[in-house]
């Protein structure tokens, strides 16, 4: 155990001043946060991760999920949807009692835990480490305690799971340290000399104590299918300090001098660690299988990029400034698109490829919630949206000044007469769902997508028929006037021939489909029908089996900004502010009344949602006041 001054917690910028700036420490709570099933709830998790993998860390010390070495691997902790079976690495104080405050660092993806127990207080800082190159060539999760007064006994344990049943761990007693194994896995548990870890048949177990101002740092170190270096523990220990500092270099190029400034920076964090930092892929979430409701079927993995989500976190990212992160997505997405082209498909791999058959994992899921998905059916779907989504977002990244290679152009130039071709036709629309239908969103997208081509090929991006993209995006919004718009409920409706509504028709206003009287309307109807509270719900009937969707809550307020009722953007922005876990973390869904997360997390497309409202709004403010 190394000796530590006090002033580490000053040289983190962990004092009290730092805390008011970020604004994410949560309350003094309870440790005891599980059922008597172990699970806990959402609200009550905090993720770190590193630009590859992703941690999910709950208020009572347990990494309840951890995936290596990236966040669509075979997990080695799953005890988030398998408390028995699923594996934890556990640090906790041996008092039940201890009571629990934690935040992120302020600026950084680095979590600190505050736990004062009658004997004492003493803080964990949570780290997935980077290292001076960046990407470390081995996964390294730190948890350094540090002693504040009194004295705190600690109680650490690790131990594997099945990888969702994909196998059977085990423990090997090394002469150089303990090492476990799950599946092609290889962990070490890395301590100081003062600590005597107990190596067990499926589990490392140690205890120890940390008095005011002394440090001692726990280390697991991981490595899939590769070889594993036992590095040590100061050089852990210094690889925090490192990792928080290069988490504050990005998060200060946030380019945010309006309202709402903590809120931004947060959902930026949440979303940068979505984005693999040697390819430029964006993961929709960390996690697979958490419930849209709680016990219901609809358990969905999210650990890949879809267009959607990957072009709707660029246009957050370029909000915020992030030049380089910009530029490397969509590269990504366009060289990966072209691989498995001529057309588009839902989604991808996080390394490019064309998603496998999906299984469900024989588990007991998230409080009972089934099927756990491994994978993604909606691979196989046809969803016309997309075409706008990566038209709308490619114009907006020209425009910002990056110029398309020859044989990007060209790709987009046969999309667009793709698009043209095929708009007509049913799909599964923005929800994925399982009957095709005409869905009012997919056409106005279809209409984005060919009103951008022909403005692209206008200014000499591309070369095509723009007098045919543009006449064919005439055709589709004088389709959609007729066929998609409710005269009884004065909205745009869910699909052609129905009353039924969609919030994701209020993603027309923030592209130009319709910023006028009938968006206005339209707004009014969502809110009745959908809307409760400040949040709501997706399309109509769906209330009975999912919770309201986080984005759509988001968008309501881009488009009350963007048809001028700023008062009323405003108001409900200001509501929103509850929706965010204590660490200002957002899920895919939220509950009406508690807003409870649920849903997987952190969900990007509920963090670009905030980040791209925010800006909607500052923008029309500004407008406003000019």
């Amino acid at each position: 155990m190394n000796a530590s001054p006090a002033s580490t917690r000053d040289l983190l910028g962990t004092g009290p001043a730092a805390s008011e700036r970020d604004g994410t420490r949560s309350s003094p709570q309870s440790i005891a946060v599980r059922d008597v099933d172990g699970f806990v709830d959402l609200d009550d998790y905090g993720v770190v991760g590193n630009g590859c993998g992703v941690a999910v860390i709950a208020l009572d010390g347990g990494v309840d999920w951890w995936a290596v070495p990236r966040l669509d691997a075979p997990p080695v902790f799953s005890a988030l949807l398998d408390p028995v079976d699923g594996g934890r690495c556990s640090l906790r104080p041996v008092d039940p009692r201890a009571e629990v405050v934690r935040r992120y660092l302020p600026g950084t993806n680095v979590l600190e835990t505050t736990y004062r127990t009658v004997d004492g207080t003493a803080t964990v800082v949570d780290s997935l480490n980077v290292g001076n190159a960046g990407a470390l060539p081995w996964s390294e999760l730190a948890r350094r305690v540090t002693g504040v007064t009194g004295s705190v006994r600690f109680a650490l344990h690790v131990a594997p799971g099945t990888g969702l049943g994909r196998w059977g761990p085990w423990t090997e007693d090394d002469s150089r340290g303990a090492l476990l194994h799950a599946g092609d896995t290889t962990l070490a548990v890395r301590a100081p000399d003062g600590v005597e870890l107990d190596v067990q048949s499926l589990s490392v177990r140690a205890h120890f104590v940390v008095g005011a101002g002394e440090r001692c740092v726990i280390g697991v170190v991981a490595s899939a299918d590769r070889p594993l270096f036992l590095t040590g523990v100061d050089a852990i220990d210094a690889r925090i300090d490192l990792s928080v500092s290069r988490w504050r270099q990005w998060s200060d190029q946030v380019c945010w001098d309006a309202p709402r400034r903590e809120q931004v920076v947060r959902s930026a964090l949440a979303l940068k660690l979505l984005l693999m930092s040697e390819t430029g892929a964006i993961a929709a979430a960390a996690t697979t299988s958490l419930p849209e409701m709680v016990g219901g079927p609809k358990n969905w993995d999210y650990r890949y990029c879809w267009i959607r989500d990957t072009v709707l976190t660029v246009d957050a990212l370029s909000v915020c400034g992030f030049e380089e992160e910009v530029h490397a997505a969509v590269s990504w997405l366009l060289r990966t698109i072209r691989r498995h082209g001529p057309d588009i498909h839902v989604m991808y791999t996080l390394d490019g490829d064309l998603l496998e058959t999906s299984s469900h994992a024989a588990v007991p899921g998230y409080r009972d919630s089934r099927p756990v998905m491994i994978g993604n059916d909606a691979i196989s779907q046809v969803q016309l949206g997309i075409y706008g989504e990566l038209f709308g977002t490619v114009a907006k990244w020209v425009a910002d000044g990056h110029v398309l290679d020859v044989t990007s152009a060209r790709q987009l130039a046969d999309l667009a007469d793709r698009c043209a071709d095929v708009w007509r036709h049913d799909d599964a629309g923005i929800w994925e769902l399982q009957q095709n239908r005409p869905y009012t969103s997919s056409k106005m997208n279809c209409w984005r997508a060919l009103d951008a081509a022909a403005r692209l090929a206008a200014d000499g991006h591309l070369a095509g028929p723009a007098h045919r993209w543009r006449a064919a995006a005439d055709r589709i919004h004088a389709w959609v006037d007729e066929h998609c718009w409710s005269e009884r409920k004065q909205a745009y409706t869910f699909y052609a021939g129905t009353d039924e509504l969609d919030a994701s028709v209020l993603l027309a206003a923030g592209y130009g489909f319709d910023t006028g009287a009938r968006m206005s309307s339209t707004i009014d109807a969502i809110v009745a029908e959908l809307g409760v509270g400040p949040l709501v719900y997706r399309y109509s009937g769906v209330h009975a089996e999912e919770q309201t969707f986080v984005a759509c809550a988001y968008w309501l307020v881009g488009a009350l900004a963007i048809v001028g009722r700023l008062t009323e953007a405003r108001c409900r922005m200001d509501d929103l502010d509850r929706i965010a876990n204590p660490l200002g973390l957002l899920a895919e869904m939220s509950t009406p009344g508690t807003f409870a997360l649920t849903g997987n997390l952190p969900q990007a497309l509920s963090h670009l949602a905030l980040i791209n409202a925010a800006a909607t709004l500052r923008d029309a403010e500004q407008k406003e006041s000019a």
